[in-house]
């Protein structure tokens, strides 16, 4: 897969990777349309249909009011592009053939969603090109309630066709999560899914808050964790301390060349990684309940 985008500021940004090896972190600016192509299907499986053709999503980048500015949701971050690059470790195929009769859509919640783009791209690829499995998903996509970022991400949801699989509720990480929890996801979702959204450690707290009262109680629910580097490695690491002693476990963490194959072991500390060496990694992190938060049911 790969992206294209009409924005200058991305034109510089590759630019500066080619001539200076200077990974850029974000892409697109406030208010500028991004376009993202998907060349084929990432999921593969016996029961489900090959691609045949490629896909381009359309957004437009969120501007937030002023006030909200902190939380960096004017840009389509790296990990947000990871993430829609690689939906196949997401293991969705799996949520779907295993499902049951009783449960009629696998539920998928985006956490910190900015444009979408993650969320967006998997409606449309479930929609577009596995039009029986479609019906058995259904995409909840969120963000902090400031209504110019909110109406983007709705305005998005729409342009792509995708509304009757993905819908948007304006949510605030530690608030109540009642608004979520509803149209056949009142159990809790199978998956959960989001980019580039623990860089900054005093809203840990409330996300751990979020994913508790959101994945489903479930020994195959699984939260996966997109992260870039730009903030430290000990930031990372914070959180993943945190989130273990809220009742999760491990079920993967690595890290992952932003762009290409490599892969290695995560490490909090990395002998003489300077800023420019960080920004060609991501750490993916995939998480599940532990067998003692499982005793308890939501």
């Amino acid at each position: 897969m790969n992206k294209t985008s009409l924005d200058s500021e991305d034109i510089l940004s590759d630019s500066l990777d080619m001539l200076y090896d200077h990974r850029p972190i974000t892409f697109s600016a406030a208010g500028t349309p991004f376009a993202f192509m998907v060349d084929k299907c990432p999921i593969q499986h016996n029961h489900i249909p090959a691609c045949m053709h490629s896909v381009v999503i359309s957004l437009q980048t969120p501007d937030t009011y002023a006030a909200h500015w902190a939380l960096h949701a004017s840009s389509i971050w790296v990990a947000s592009i990871y993430l829609a690059n690689h939906l196949q470790e997401l293991h969705l195929e799996d949520h779907l053939i295993n499902s049951t009769p009783q449960s009629e859509k696998i539920q998928l919640l985006e956490l910190g969603a900015s444009a979408g783009l993650p969320s967006i791209t998997i409606a449309k690829l479930f929609g577009d090109r596995l039009r029986d499995a479609a019906r058995r998903i259904f995409i909840t996509t969120t963000d902090y309630p400031d209504d110019r970022l909110i109406r983007t991400l709705a305005d998005n949801v729409a342009a792509n066709g995708v509304a009757t699989l993905c819908r948007v509720v304006p949510y605030a990480w530690g608030s109540d999560v009642s608004p979520l929890l509803w149209r056949g996801a009142e159990g809790g979702f199978d998956v959960i899914i989001a980019a580039d959204t623990i860089w900054n450690p005093d809203l840990h707290e409330i996300l751990i808050d979020s994913l508790k009262n959101t994945l489903k109680k479930s020994p195959t629910s699984r939260v996966h964790l997109v992260v870039g580097l730009h903030t430290g490695r000990y930031t990372i690491q914070s959180f993943l301390d945190k989130v273990i002693l809220a009742g999760f476990e491990l079920d993967g963490l690595c890290e992952r060349e932003s762009i290409g194959s490599g892969e290695r072991k995560w490490e909090v500390s990395r002998n003489g990684e300077d800023e420019k060496e960080r920004r060609k990694w991501i750490v993916w992190i995939q998480l599940k309940w532990n067998r003692e938060a499982l005793k308890v049911q939501i």
